[in-house]
């Protein structure tokens, strides 16, 4: 067996873990010494391999024991209960922290192990939503670290402390902090699987806080560091999705569906919590794409991971007609949302969804709120979206004038930050603006310059919408008796919209799209929505009719 222990340490240093992997395993872990049980332990957890993992952490433990090395055991049983979190086992994983914290309380002074013992406590505060005593632990645990000049430790206590600032929504401090754990990480000071959780950790932290440079570069030295590592699994399904995330961002459709469906493939067979977000990013992809069916299995895949499937589901929901079902869901998750940086995850399509279901009211209130937390957070991408929102919401209420001025920072905007699609959507509700202030010419520049963004990216519902309110600008309306408000509804209707999508969509009431299609059936002396339908499409009215 001792060719295969040498294979094993040989494949470890070149950073081959599947290969480290086998090799120890055909040489019995119950035969490795202390440092090769670890290797053993590391090989397999960044190999996919979890139960091996632990498996070898627990050996380790055991052999620490027995050498009377009771600290070093105490470390093993800590990376033994992290991966036991990690795999949604949190009694065994309870129950191995115990362990460890007996070891360094029966030693009875200060050591690094106690540091790492401190990491828990972060998790625990941080789910609590007690963002203040997460900071202070993972500041407690960071000085031990400098103490003991473990660099694995220290760089971990600043990245929980970066995300705990973020959480809390002191951003301008978060994000120093996050990026002088990067330094750690990308000067290669740091062991593998420290590395991969500070990389993961920090691109998270950048995308919930809109800070979009940040995880665009951080994304890209996570893809570099996991190219470098063939064989690697663990991390690696996570780079798959932000890179997805990233390229959907910047409009590369095509490619983030492949990488999406690379990250869910690679984990659908691991009990990895990231699989529910490699699902959701499908979904997503598959909603904007105007591909229902896939999209719906996406989410209930997602949901089955664990992964919440909002807002995508109630996009999704309102894309088919449902309005009243997309409402139902983007109430039930805002009222069990009390984190501020969470809710403005929802905020946005809440905006959308209220304005369909004709409750402006709501819709401003979801905007001003979410116009607050912008102010608060200081981000510009957020300040983004609350523009977009209050501008959608202006013009809504009948203010197209005053709309456009919020709407051109929201568009100017994702355009400096390489957004093409949010852009785009903006563009439209511009030209609407525009149109309802009779300025046709410019209302047309801006539905062409949508256009030609949609049809790049493959945006199938924006395009569909986009012809079907764009046809009274090419002077149908007056022909057939219909006014050119008529005609666009006209044409809302034969592509199957309900009166309340319509209103969204125009931004009248349900109550003033009902006195058009009854002034519609009039005109064109046609008895239902189906007979309307009909007449449109034998005249031509409907694009691709």
């Amino acid at each position: 067996m001792k060719g295969a222990k040498e294979k094993g340490r040989a494949a470890f240093a070149r950073r081959a873990w599947g290969d480290a992997y086998e090799a120890f395993a055909e040489a019995g872990l119950s035969e490795l010494p202390a440092e090769d049980v670890e290797r053993f332990a590391i090989a397999a957890g960044l190999s996919g391999r979890d139960e091996a993992n632990v498996e070898g952490f627990a050996r380790l433990y055991q052999l620490r024991l027995d050498a009377g090395e009771p600290l070093p055991a105490a470390r093993a049983a800590h990376w033994a209960a992290m991966r036991m979190f990690a795999l949604g086992e949190p009694a065994r994983a309870s129950g191995w922290l115990a362990r460890a914290q007996r070891l360094v309380d029966a030693a009875g002074h200060d050591c690094v192990e106690r540091g790492y013992l401190l990491l828990p406590h972060v998790f625990r505060h941080t789910a609590a939503g007690d963002y203040g005593a997460a900071r202070a632990t993972a500041v407690a645990a960071g000085e031990i670290g400098v103490r003991y000049g473990d660099r694995d430790l220290s760089a971990l206590a600043r990245m929980f402390e970066g995300r705990a600032l973020v959480r809390h929504g002191r951003l301008a401090e978060g994000l120093p902090i996050l990026d002088e754990a990067m330094v750690a990480v990308t000067s290669s000071e740091l062991s593998p699987i420290v590395a991969g959780l500070i990389y993961c950790g920090v691109i998270a932290a950048c995308q919930q806080s809109y800070a979009l440079d940040r995880a665009r570069e951080w994304t890209a030295a996570l893809g570099a560091w996991c190219d470098a590592q063939p064989q690697l699994v663990a991390f690696a399904g996570a780079c798959l999705i932000h890179r997805s995330e990233i390229l959907q961002l910047g409009g590369a459709w095509s490619e983030a569906t492949v990488e999406a469906r690379r990250a869910s493939t690679r984990l659908a067979a691991t009990k990895d919590f990231e699989a529910g977000n490699a699902f959701y990013q499908e979904g997503e992809l598959h909603r904007l794409r105007g591909e229902p069916d896939a999209a719906e299995k996406a989410y209930a895949l997602a949901s089955e991971r664990g992964r919440e499937p909002q807002p995508g589901l109630s996009l999704l929901r309102l894309a088919q007609g449902r309005v009243d079902v997309a409402a139902a869901s983007t109430r039930r998750v805002l009222a069990a949302t009390s984190d501020p940086l969470q809710r403005t995850r929802f905020l946005p399509a809440h905006v959308e969804i209220m304005l369909a279901a004709s409750d402006v009211g709501e819709a401003r209130r979801a905007a001003d709120e979410l116009a607050a937390l912008a102010n608060g957070f200081g981000m510009e991408l957020l300040h983004a979206l609350a523009d977009h929102a209050i501008g959608a919401v202006l013009l809504a209420e009948g203010g197209a004038r005053d709309a456009i001025g919020p709407l051109r920072r929201a568009q100017e905007a994702w355009q400096r930050a390489g957004a093409p699609y949010p852009s785009a959507r903006i563009r439209v509700l511009v030209a609407r603006a525009f149109a309802a202030l009779g300025d046709e010419d410019g209302a047309a520049l801006e539905r062409g310059a949508a256009k030609k963004v949609f049809a790049a990216l493959g945006a199938a519902p924006d395009l569909a919408a986009l012809d079907v309110v764009a046809a009274p600008a090419r002077g149908k309306a007056s022909a057939h008796g219909l006014s050119a408000r008529e005609l666009e509804v006209l044409l809302l209707v034969a592509a199957g919209k309900t009166n309340k999508i319509i209103g969204a969509e125009l931004f009248v009431s349900e109550k003033t799209v009902d006195r058009h299609v009854s002034n519609i059936f009039v005109k064109l002396d046609v008895p239902s929505r189906a007979a309307a339908t009909a007449w449109a499409f034998r005249h031509g009215l409907v694009v691709g009719g």
